[in-house]
């Protein structure tokens, strides 16, 4: 018998039933090890020496491995066939080694790009050894993104308030965003005018042509720049005489695109489908691990982390039957389509993602999976079928025509442009970012020579437009273009991006947050070099290097390290006076937008001498006036309105991070949204330096709502709260909505009733109100706040337990009744369906959580140390950062509390018997 390792359960189940008895197929869930979130886990004073953490659930993953082994003739490492799968495989066998689980048993690495019963048993056929090229770049590209992460970071605290974290790729991806902001904002708009003729010809066929030519001389398109030009043309024109002078028709052919790769699947997934890249890996991942049909477990599609676009023979032979059967003889060419990579820096030599079936048609799939995953599905599908199809034939129609009015002459054009055989585009066209539409309109039959009838003349005028924001998208396809980050990591930088809040998402476009744009704005000026684009794509080419055997690791992070420490170190003496003056040049069209009268945008409206300025406070920038404290304006980042009417101004003494909304018609009082040490809120009035008087009426705002969208009377309404609903219908009493600590809920005495995603506590009606809190006196609930009743997904396939999503106090999780899974935070409740909250709740058994335990303190008779340590040190716990945004934690300063259990993999192992025997002692 032997033991095989994958990262998932559903893969681990899959592959079990291809291989049989003869071996026992296991889930590493993921990474069993990773570096510790504090200070000193990468030591370049020893040579980059790496101290790995086996947590508590990567310790349980290898015993159970461990246990597997003893009497098994071997170890079958089977993980995703890239460099991440590459890396847990190599941390699997560390810890056993650690472990001394191995002693001397053979150990053999297989890979398979899907997950196939003829892919694994080839797989199996053709072992090999851990590629350690593979693993010194998962090494190399660990030990740059937490160096940049746990040193820069501190960096933007000290030094700028308010930010969060700064990242090796994801600091570049957020320099892009911001640079577009910027971009748009000393954008000035150019005036230019169209004239376009509508003409008949002299078969009564109508059409238009554009004025494309003067007196011998092109016209461009914003030659004509204002209206006299335009009616000086418009006028010419009416008067003019119009005839053809050539027509010219060209074929054209359109050839389809290559299969998807993991960055063109995300695009594709973004526009067609309006999925973040996040959620299309999501989906692309069960694709991947497979689903159950006709009685067999079959992966979908291949390994959707890839930069190849090439298919293996027997996939383009398979495409082609389909071609020929689904479509007919004239879509299918007379050869297979071969393609290559365009992709700057591309590696991991992997096949295209496509179909593992191209016969297992999009319709027949949907029976079988969840709404998202059957839409993807037909995505891949469609794009890999018509990658192989015929190309489209078009003709593309040009007629030039001449107006002659006197001795001038004036040049228009038509263009038109027919398909003639659409070929792949009968099944797929490929979707663009921010591209006008071509001109498909047929033009009606004439001939050089033919007199036209003019019908009107049309003069329009336009502005230029500044350059579109990203979508996640174009921001996707423009990282590729540069080089940076690599198909493995884009949803979750983009992901960061936006867990950080540097950017929001309006309208399918990324909007750089102040916060955001404060973070590049400092970088760019005091570490510009680690947030270019050349010299991170360059940094990429040489981790590719290491992969391929080129260069030793260690010496990428010598090099990087002695200049990257150097540019650390010289902010030691850095001011936070220079900071702001420096932001103040750089980001001066941001914070100081042009004033309509042509006045300084920097002088402070109130006292009219002072000049405004970037200030770093207790929670962030602000705008002060420098004659501070005789001036007390203040106002946040962003001047968003008139000047003293709701832009953010507290001209009064107002304090920075606060917007002025307006006054309460009742009180008179001023209402503010503020920032505070717990989130936005909004407030009534100014707080009173007398200790005796009462505080001001505040109201917290909302998860989900916008601090910027809330108006003067949103905030009349949050501020109104608690606000009765209902009288209950049984006792007469009233029902009340309000806020509290954990969110929005509704009260009847003493029984309270969290309020449901989709609830508004602002607008939540009568009926609704008394459901809620009649089905939790049903349910007969504790006192405190309700329980969720939760989202069915389905029946569990073995136990028949119903499957239901819910939130709970920590988050959204999904329980069959005995054992709780909390989501991951990349996953909303809204998006899981019955397969992943199966695995989830298979995992979490798996850990050795099946069982919902009651509090500590109902089994003791009064709190101690023994029945409270284990909750605080579940608390607290904090994951390691993902790749790319290594972050030092505030957990950092428990280490010497946390000594013992986190030590390099062979310490590990040995120091936990003894903390558990420490821990039972105390209890």
């Amino acid at each position: 018998m032997k033991v095989v390792v994958v990262e998932s359960p559903a893969k681990a189940k899959t592959i079990n039933k291809y291989l049989g008895r003869d071996y026992e197929v296991l889930a590493s869930f993921g990474h069993i090890r990773d570096l510790p979130a504090k200070d000193g886990s990468v030591d370049p004073e020893a040579d980059f020496h790496m101290l790995w953490e086996l947590d508590e659930r990567g310790s349980k993953r290898v015993s159970d491995i461990v246990k597997a082994l003893k009497g098994a003739d071997g170890l079958i490492l089977a993980t995703d066939p890239d460099r991440e799968g590459e890396a847990i495989s190599w941390h699997v066998v560390e810890a056993l080694t650690a472990r001394r689980a191995l002693k001397g048993m053979p150990v053999e690495r297989v890979t398979f790009n899907a997950i196939t019963k003829s892919a694994v048993d080839t797989a199996m056929r053709n072992p090999r050894q851990i590629d350690q090229a593979l693993v010194d770049a998962y090494l190399a590209r660990r030990a740059l993104d937490y160096l940049v992460g746990f040193n820069l970071s501190p960096v933007l605290w000290r030094k700028l308030p308010g930010a969060r974290s700064a990242g090796r790729v994801q600091s570049v991806a957020l320099r892009l965003v911001c640079e577009r902001e910027r971009e748009i904002e000393v954008f000035k708009p150019r005036e230019y005018w169209s004239l376009v003729a509508t003409l008949v010809t002299e078969t009564g066929a109508v059409f238009e042509a554009r004025l494309t030519g003067a007196d011998g001389k092109k016209i461009q398109r914003l030659d004509i720049g204002n209206g006299a030009d335009a009616a000086a043309f418009k006028r010419d024109l009416e008067l003019a005489t119009f005839s053809v002078a050539s027509v010219e028709a060209k074929p054209a052919k359109r050839h389809p695109a290559p299969p998807f790769t993991t960055s063109t699947l995300q695009q594709e997934a973004s526009r067609k489908l309006g999925m973040a890249p996040a959620q299309t890996m999501r989906a692309a991942q069960k694709l991947y691990e497979g689903v159950e049909i006709g009685g067999e477990t079959v992966g979908l599609i291949t390994y959707m982390r890839t930069d190849g676009v090439d298919m293996a023979p027997e996939a383009i032979a398979d495409a082609r039957r389909v071609i020929a059967k689904e479509y007919g003889e004239r879509y299918l060419p007379a050869a297979p389509r071969k393609y290559s990579t365009k992709a700057k820096n591309a590696q991991e030599a992997h096949e295209a993602v496509r179909p593992t079936d191209m016969g297992r048609l999009p319709k027949t799939v949907a029976r079988t999976v969840d709404a998202e995953q059957a839409k993807l599905y037909e995505l891949i599908w469609t794009r890999t079928v018509a990658s192989q199809m015929e190309s489209a034939e078009l003709e593309r129609t040009t007629v030039d025509v001449t107006a002659a009015v006197g001795p001038r002459k004036l040049e228009l054009r038509a263009t038109g442009q027919v398909v003639k055989f659409d070929g792949f585009l009968t099944l797929y066209q490929e979707g663009k970012d921010d591209e006008e539409d071509e001109d498909g309109k047929r033009l009606p039959p004439m001939k050089a020579g033919d007199a036209l009838k003019r019908e009107r003349i049309a003069s329009t005028q336009h502005f230029t437009e500044p350059p579109p924001r990203y979508s996640e998208a174009s921001l996707v396809k423009r990282m590729e273009e540069l080089g940076i980050g690599r198909p493995s990591t884009y949803a979750a930088i983009l992901q960061t991006l936006r867990d950080r809040e540097y950017v929001k998402i309006e309208k399918k476009r990324l909007v750089a947050e102040d916060k955001g744009r404060l973070v590049t704005g400092f970088l760019e000026s005091f570490f510009k070099r680690y947030v270019e684009y050349d010299f991170t794509a360059e940094l990429e080419g040489q981790l590719d290097r290491v992969s391929n055997a080129e260069i030793d690791w260690r010496e990428v992070l010598r090099e990087f390290w002695k200049d990257f420490s150097a540019a650390i170190a010289g902010t030691k003496e850095l001011r936070v006076t220079e900071v702001l003056d420096a932001l103040n040049d750089l980001l001066g069209a941001h914070i100081f937008p042009e004033k309509a009268d042509g006045s300084n945008p920097r002088t402070c409206p109130t006292c009219g001498s002072g000049q405004l300025s970037l200030k770093l406070g207790k929670f962030g920038a602000f705008v002060g006036c420098s004659n501070y404290p005789e001036c007390k304006y203040t106002r946040q980042l962003a001047a968003t309105g008139v000047e003293g009417d709701g832009d953010g101004s507290s001209e009064n003494g107002g304090q920075p991070g606060t917007r002025v909304l307006g006054t309460d018609p009742v009180s008179g009082l001023a209402v503010t949204v503020r920032d505070g040490r717990f989130g936005p809120f909004v407030q009534l009035g100014e707080a009173s330096t007398d200790k005796e008087a009462a505080k001001p009426k505040r109201s917290s705002i909302p998860k989900g709502l916008s601090p910027s969208a809330v108006d003067l009377e949103k905030a009349l309404k949050l501020l109104s709260l608690p606000r009765e609903v209902a009288k209950h219908p049984e006792t007469g009493e009233p029902i009340l909505a309000n806020l509290g600590r954990f969110g929005p809920y509704v009260q009847h005495g003493k029984m309270y009733a969290n309020l449901g995603r989709d609830d508004d506590v602002l607008e939540i009606g009568a009926n609704r109100a008394i459901d809620i809190i009649v089905a939790k006196e049903q349910g007969g609930g504790r006192r405190g706040p309700a329980a969720d009743p939760g989202r069915p997904l389905g029946a569990h396939p073995e136990s028949g337990k119903p499957i239901v999503v819910k939130s709970g106090k920590y988050g959204p999780y999904v329980t069959d009744g005995t054992t709780n899974a909390t989501l991951p935070k990349t996953l909303a409740s809204e998006d899981i369906a019955l397969p992943q909250a199966l695995e989830l709740i298979a995992a979490r058994e798996a850990a050795g959580g099946s069982k919902k335990k009651a509090p500590a303190r109902k089994a003791a008779g009064a709190k101690t140390a023994g029945t409270k340590a284990p909750a605080k040190k579940a608390a607290a716990k904090k994951a390691a950062p993902p790749e790319g945004d290594a972050t030092p934690k505030a957990a950092a300063k428990k280490a010497p509390a946390k000594a013992a259990a986190k030590t390099s993999a062979s310490k590990t192992s040995a120091a936990k018997p003894a903390a558990k025997t420490a821990v039972r002692k105390k209890a």
